[in-house]
């Protein structure tokens, strides 16, 4: 029987950032996963935002996904385009990457990480007990864990044998989509009918001044909505086929598909992220229509929280009560989402009510304030943990600073890298210090004069030191002193060493 600290359900987006952020502190993970590779799961998803690409940044690997993929003005509401160039953050645009893409460029960080991917099989059941989890795997084999994730999907199986419920909206639209070769030029682009939204496009595309421009050879890309909703199952190119022929008239001799899928707006959240030694993430704890692009790049942050967590829990650094913060600060986030999502869906109704309604948003969301709000909001830059009253720093994403030290200038994310937390001291030098913290957090003094600014909130005044959680958010901010320092490294990063 294999023994690790954490076993990872899953080997998608989630599951194998969270792998990563668990490796590098030094936690023994392992994913199981049912797939051979990462090449089955064609291009579902489609883009990275711009919260999702700091997050890649802070741990050195952004550039990966940069270099593959075409960065664009990729977020929008209801099919609404949202520029957030004038967002302030370094990465005030998103990316457009298929899923694909992501993951594989997700798997080899993991690989140079040594994490272990046991792959063709998947949890069929676990117990656990208070040491413990005992995971069966499909093919008679078992495993043992002190900590099992689900990173599962919407069919989560750990999330169903954990027991946990799945409360929501049932489906009202149902769309198939497709890669696949079509022996007939296909009418490329929208359409909008009374049964709802369709199109095809070219699988291929690139950006050219902003604008996406689709290769005029290869796959073609089909989404088509099915005029039943409810069916469950994996969809077939018979189903396609269809679907294409109630629309269009005509199947224009589809054949020879890379991948089919479905998708609904069926909407649901977990209720609760955590059940003893068993954690829930990404589409495991929340499914929504895909509208915004919002459910992958929700699944990576998830993990990003959730890693360091459990690391320090697993380590014996902190509590096992630090893991009850991963529930209480990602599920508002992703209840957050599936109201947006359901909004979305409301506006992308094809009856002429709603399309008088979509007349009147437009004029309102796509300038000035609503059209930064609702940018914020889809990209990620806008997420605000609670974690009391204090500078509007607190709980929020910690600004990628130009800093000057000693060794020169250095950017905040750099220190993020090894994904451990920092105290960072911008008054004078010694002012601050950390005694009994000094194992686990790095103390750097530097300089910033510069201006401060926030999403949505704008400029904010300067902070003389901010305590920066491994996931980016501010967790304390100083104010010439060290009231509530103690307290804050206490809470996120457990007790003092002893002298």
């Amino acid at each position: 029987m294999n023994e690790h600290a954490v076993v990872i359900a899953g080997g998608g987006p989630t599951g194998l950032m969270l792998a990563g952020e668990l490796a590098l502190a030094g936690v023994d993970v392992a994913i199981v996963e049912r797939r051979p590779n990462q090449d089955l799961v064609g291009a579902r998803a489609g883009g990275l935002h711009s919260r999702t690409i700091e997050v890649l940044d802070q741990r050195g690997i952004a550039d990966r996904f940069l270099s593959q993929g075409q960065v664009a003005q990729v977020a929008g509401f209801a099919w609404f385009p949202l520029d957030i160039s004038d967002v302030p953050t370094r990465h005030n645009y998103g990316l457009a990457l298929w899923q694909n893409r992501i993951e594989q460029i997700l798997a080899d960080w993991v690989e140079e990480l040594a994490v272990p991917i046991y792959r063709e099989c998947e949890v069929t059941a676990f117990m656990q007990d208070e040491s413990g989890v005992a995971i069966e795997l499909s093919g008679g084999r078992s495993m043992r864990a002190g900590y099992l994730v689900g990173c599962d999907g919407g069919r989560s199986i750990v999330r169903k044998a954990a027991g946990i419920d799945f409360p929501g909206w049932d489906p009202t639209t149902s769309q198939l989509i497709a890669e696949a070769e079509l022996a007939e030029e296909p009418e490329m682009g929208v359409r909008r009918d009374a049964l709802g939204i369709h199109g095809l496009s070219r699988a291929e595309f690139e950006i050219r001044d902003g604008e996406v421009v689709y290769s005029d050879k290869g796959l073609v890309r089909v989404m088509v909505t099915e005029q039943q909703v409810g069916r469950t199952g994996e969809p077939t190119l018979q189903d396609v086929r269809e679907a294409l022929v109630a629309v269009y008239g005509t199947d224009y001799g589809i054949h020879n598909p890379a991948w089919v899928s479905r998708f609904t707006d069926t909407t649901r959240q977990a209720a609760s992220y955590r059940k003893g030694r068993v954690l829930l993430a990404g589409d495991a704890a929340h499914v929504h229509y895909p509208a915004g692009g919002q459910g992958l790049n929700t699944g990576v942050q998830d993990a990003v929280n959730l890693g360091w967590k459990l690391a320090q829990v697993v380590r014996g650094t902190s509590p096992e009560s630090l893991l009850d913060s991963y529930h209480a600060e990602r599920h508002p986030v992703a209840a957050r989402v599936l109201r947006n999502t359901m909004a979305q869906v409301a506006l992308l109704r094809t009856d002429d009510r709603t399309n008088a309604l979509r007349d009147f948003f437009a004029e309102l969301i796509v300038v000035g304030e609503s059209r930064r709000r609702f940018g914020a909001m889809i990209s990620g830059l806008d997420i605000h943990y609670d974690l009391g009253d204090g500078h509007p720093l607190l709980g929020r994403r910690m600004p990628d600073l130009d800093l000057d030290t000693d060794h020169g200038s250095l950017r905040v994310y750099t220190l993020l890298h090894e994904a451990k937390p920092v105290l960072l001291n911008l008054g004078e030098p010694g002012s601050v210090e950390l005694a009994g913290w000094a194992d686990r957090v790095l103390l750097v003094e530097a300089g910033y004069n510069g201006t401060w600014a926030l999403p949505v909130i704008g400029e904010v005044s300067a902070a003389s030191a901010v305590l920066i959680r491994p996931d980016g958010h501010v967790a304390w901010v100083g104010d010439g002193n060290q009231d509530g320092l103690a307290d804050a490294l206490t809470t996120w990063f457990g007790p003092p060493a002893a002298p």
